[in-house]
Protein backbone atom coordinates (compact mmCIF):
# COMPACT_ATOMS: atom_id res chain seq x y z
CA UNK A 1 0.00 0.00 0.00
CA UNK A 2 1.25 3.48 -0.84
CA UNK A 3 2.05 5.81 2.07
CA UNK A 4 -0.29 8.69 2.84
CA UNK A 5 0.70 11.93 1.12
CA UNK A 6 1.19 13.64 4.48
CA UNK A 7 3.00 10.87 6.33
CA UNK A 8 6.75 11.10 6.80
CA UNK A 9 7.72 8.10 4.69
CA UNK A 10 10.78 6.95 2.74
CA UNK A 11 8.78 7.55 -0.46
CA UNK A 12 8.00 11.15 0.50
CA UNK A 13 11.63 11.79 1.45
CA UNK A 14 12.76 10.24 -1.85
CA UNK A 15 10.29 12.41 -3.77
CA UNK A 16 11.47 15.58 -2.00
CA UNK A 17 15.10 14.76 -2.74
CA UNK A 18 14.37 14.06 -6.41
CA UNK A 19 12.33 17.24 -6.88
CA UNK A 20 15.00 19.33 -5.15
CA UNK A 21 17.66 17.85 -7.46
CA UNK A 22 15.56 18.75 -10.49
CA UNK A 23 15.05 22.27 -9.10
CA UNK A 24 18.82 22.59 -8.64
CA UNK A 25 19.51 21.65 -12.27
CA UNK A 26 16.85 24.08 -13.51
CA UNK A 27 18.08 26.84 -11.18
CA UNK A 28 21.65 26.58 -12.45
CA UNK A 29 20.29 26.80 -16.01
CA UNK A 30 18.18 29.78 -14.94
CA UNK A 31 15.07 28.11 -16.30
CA UNK A 32 11.82 30.10 -16.08
CA UNK A 33 10.05 30.11 -12.71
CA UNK A 34 6.28 30.23 -12.96
CA UNK A 35 3.08 28.63 -11.71
CA UNK A 36 3.63 25.56 -13.90
CA UNK A 37 6.92 25.05 -12.06
CA UNK A 38 5.01 24.83 -8.77
CA UNK A 39 2.47 22.41 -10.27
CA UNK A 40 5.31 20.13 -11.37
CA UNK A 41 6.92 20.30 -7.93
CA UNK A 42 3.68 19.37 -6.19
CA UNK A 43 3.08 16.46 -8.57
CA UNK A 44 6.62 15.23 -8.01
CA UNK A 45 6.40 15.51 -4.23
CA UNK A 46 3.24 13.39 -4.01
CA UNK A 47 4.13 10.87 -6.72
CA UNK A 48 3.45 7.27 -5.61
CA UNK A 49 1.70 8.45 -2.44
CA UNK A 50 -1.94 7.93 -1.50
CA UNK A 51 -3.90 11.09 -2.30
CA UNK A 52 -7.50 11.46 -1.01
CA UNK A 53 -8.73 12.85 -4.34
CA UNK A 54 -6.98 12.88 -7.76
CA UNK A 55 -8.25 16.45 -8.25
CA UNK A 56 -5.70 17.55 -5.64
CA UNK A 57 -2.73 16.65 -7.84
CA UNK A 58 -1.19 19.58 -9.70
CA UNK A 59 -4.30 21.74 -9.42
CA UNK A 60 -4.91 24.96 -7.60
CA UNK A 61 -7.93 25.60 -5.41
CA UNK A 62 -10.73 27.14 -7.41
CA UNK A 63 -9.95 25.07 -10.51
CA UNK A 64 -12.36 22.33 -11.71
CA UNK A 65 -12.89 19.84 -8.91
CA UNK A 66 -11.53 22.28 -6.32
CA UNK A 67 -14.02 25.13 -6.68
CA UNK A 68 -15.07 24.92 -3.04
CA UNK A 69 -11.83 23.68 -1.52
CA UNK A 70 -10.91 25.93 1.41
CA UNK A 71 -7.86 25.52 3.62
CA UNK A 72 -7.43 26.35 7.30
CA UNK A 73 -3.91 26.65 8.68
CA UNK A 74 -3.01 27.44 12.27
CA UNK A 75 -6.24 29.29 12.96
CA UNK A 76 -6.19 31.23 9.69
CA UNK A 77 -7.91 30.66 6.37
CA UNK A 78 -5.99 30.69 3.10
CA UNK A 79 -7.23 32.92 0.29
CA UNK A 80 -10.79 31.84 -0.64
CA UNK A 81 -10.85 29.35 -3.53
CA UNK A 82 -12.70 31.86 -5.73
CA UNK A 83 -9.83 34.35 -5.32
CA UNK A 84 -6.86 31.99 -5.71
CA UNK A 85 -6.56 32.41 -9.49
CA UNK A 86 -6.28 36.21 -9.32
CA UNK A 87 -3.92 36.06 -6.34
CA UNK A 88 -1.66 33.65 -8.24
CA UNK A 89 -1.64 35.78 -11.38
CA UNK A 90 -0.48 38.77 -9.33
CA UNK A 91 2.07 36.55 -7.54
CA UNK A 92 3.47 35.29 -10.85
CA UNK A 93 3.71 38.76 -12.36
CA UNK A 94 5.61 40.15 -9.36
CA UNK A 95 7.84 37.07 -9.25
CA UNK A 96 8.74 37.37 -12.93
CA UNK A 97 9.58 41.07 -12.57
CA UNK A 98 11.79 40.43 -9.54
CA UNK A 99 13.55 37.47 -11.19
CA UNK A 100 14.22 39.52 -14.35
CA UNK A 101 15.76 42.29 -12.24
CA UNK A 102 17.94 39.92 -10.19
CA UNK A 103 19.01 38.03 -13.33
CA UNK A 104 20.23 41.34 -14.77
CA UNK A 105 22.05 42.33 -11.55
CA UNK A 106 23.62 38.95 -10.74
CA UNK A 107 25.22 37.33 -13.80
CA UNK A 108 25.06 33.54 -14.05
CA UNK A 109 27.98 31.69 -12.44
CA UNK A 110 28.82 34.60 -10.12
CA UNK A 111 28.35 34.72 -6.37
CA UNK A 112 26.19 37.58 -5.08
CA UNK A 113 27.75 40.26 -2.89
CA UNK A 114 26.24 41.17 0.50
CA UNK A 115 23.64 43.58 -0.90
CA UNK A 116 22.68 41.16 -3.68
CA UNK A 117 22.40 38.29 -1.19
CA UNK A 118 20.08 40.44 0.90
CA UNK A 119 17.96 41.14 -2.20
CA UNK A 120 17.78 37.39 -2.94
CA UNK A 121 16.70 36.65 0.64
CA UNK A 122 14.07 39.41 0.49
CA UNK A 123 12.63 37.86 -2.67
CA UNK A 124 12.75 34.36 -1.14
CA UNK A 125 10.91 35.66 1.93
CA UNK A 126 8.21 37.42 -0.07
CA UNK A 127 7.67 34.40 -2.34
CA UNK A 128 7.51 31.98 0.59
CA UNK A 129 5.17 34.19 2.62
CA UNK A 130 2.84 34.91 -0.31
CA UNK A 131 2.64 31.22 -1.21
CA UNK A 132 1.79 30.37 2.39
CA UNK A 133 -0.79 33.20 2.56
CA UNK A 134 -2.50 32.17 -0.68
CA UNK A 135 -2.20 28.42 0.08
CA UNK A 136 -3.16 27.54 -3.51
CA UNK A 137 -2.92 23.74 -3.27
CA UNK A 138 -5.18 21.51 -1.19
CA UNK A 139 -1.99 20.10 0.35
CA UNK A 140 1.77 20.48 0.00
CA UNK A 141 1.94 24.28 0.17
CA UNK A 142 4.65 24.38 2.81
CA UNK A 143 6.92 22.03 0.88
CA UNK A 144 6.26 24.02 -2.30
CA UNK A 145 7.00 27.32 -0.53
CA UNK A 146 10.30 25.87 0.68
CA UNK A 147 11.08 24.72 -2.87
CA UNK A 148 10.49 28.26 -4.10
CA UNK A 149 13.06 29.50 -1.57
CA UNK A 150 15.65 26.87 -2.44
CA UNK A 151 15.14 27.29 -6.17
CA UNK A 152 15.60 31.06 -6.04
CA UNK A 153 18.58 30.74 -3.69
CA UNK A 154 20.31 28.20 -5.96
CA UNK A 155 19.61 30.37 -9.01
CA UNK A 156 21.91 32.98 -7.51
CA UNK A 157 24.64 30.72 -6.14
CA UNK A 158 23.35 30.26 -2.60
CA UNK A 159 22.93 26.79 -1.08
CA UNK A 160 19.52 25.09 -0.73
CA UNK A 161 19.31 26.04 2.95
CA UNK A 162 15.65 25.33 3.73
CA UNK A 163 14.80 21.67 4.27
CA UNK A 164 11.60 20.46 2.66
CA UNK A 165 10.57 17.92 5.27
CA UNK A 166 10.21 17.99 8.22
CA UNK A 167 9.45 21.65 8.65
CA UNK A 168 12.29 23.74 10.05
CA UNK A 169 12.28 24.40 13.79
CA UNK A 170 12.82 27.66 15.64
CA UNK A 171 11.05 30.79 14.42
CA UNK A 172 9.81 29.19 11.20
CA UNK A 173 6.27 28.34 12.42
CA UNK A 174 5.78 31.82 13.88
CA UNK A 175 6.99 33.38 10.61
CA UNK A 176 4.49 31.28 8.65
CA UNK A 177 1.69 32.37 11.01
CA UNK A 178 2.61 35.99 10.30
CA UNK A 179 2.71 35.24 6.57
CA UNK A 180 -0.93 34.12 6.78
CA UNK A 181 -1.63 37.70 7.92
CA UNK A 182 0.30 39.18 4.98
CA UNK A 183 3.42 40.06 7.01
CA UNK A 184 6.55 38.63 5.39
CA UNK A 185 9.18 40.46 7.49
CA UNK A 186 9.46 37.61 10.04
CA UNK A 187 10.01 35.19 7.15
CA UNK A 188 12.94 37.31 5.92
CA UNK A 189 14.47 37.32 9.40
CA UNK A 190 13.99 33.57 9.72
CA UNK A 191 15.52 32.86 6.30
CA UNK A 192 18.54 35.04 7.03
CA UNK A 193 19.19 33.03 10.17
CA UNK A 194 18.70 29.69 8.39
CA UNK A 195 21.08 30.73 5.61
CA UNK A 196 23.64 31.84 8.17
CA UNK A 197 23.31 28.50 10.00
CA UNK A 198 23.80 26.62 6.73
CA UNK A 199 26.92 28.59 5.73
Amino acid sequence: MRPDWDADSPQLRHNCTRVLQTAETESHARAPLNLDTARQWQRGIIQDLTVPDPAYVGKFRGEPGLERCQVHVGGRWGVPATEVSNALLEFEQRLQQAIALLDSLIPADTFPDVDQTNAVIELCAWVHAEWVRIHPFANGNGRTARLWVNSIAMRYGLPPFLRLRPRPQGDYAAACAQAMLGNWTPTADCLRQLLSDAS
